[in-house]
């Protein structure tokens, strides 16, 4: 059961959740504002970005990421999943519900 941990530009960010809800790839996203730097090409970034933390279910993962990276506007968009250990049991069946599979 993973979670994934997404940045986008900002103005991106609602676009991409919005998506991923509808097409039942996940259950909730939460966008939460940051602020990144990084190293793009050999230069020092500083962009104003939105983390994007995606619920789905282990069988829709590989669907959600693959639209995430058709639909991001990066080349090289950071999509990264954490597998959760615990998990609140009635949590775990909603999201599963929500996005209509399971683990």
């Amino acid at each position: 059961m993973p979670t994934a941990y997404v940045t986008a530009p900002r103005d991106v960010a609602p676009v991409l959740a919005k998506l991923l809800v509808e097409e039942r790839l996940a259950a909730c996203v939460n966008i939460v504002e940051c602020q990144s730097t990084y190293r793009w090409e050999d230069d020092i970034h500083h962009d104003p970005e939105s983390i994007l933390f995606v619920k789905t279910s282990g069988d829709r993962y590989e669907a959600m990421a693959d639209r995430l990276k058709a639909e991001h506007p990066h080349a090289v968009p950071c999509i990264e999943r954490f597998d959760e250990d615990l998990i609140l049991p009635s949590f775990a069946r909603w999201r599963d519900d929500a996005v209509g599979g399971s683990d």
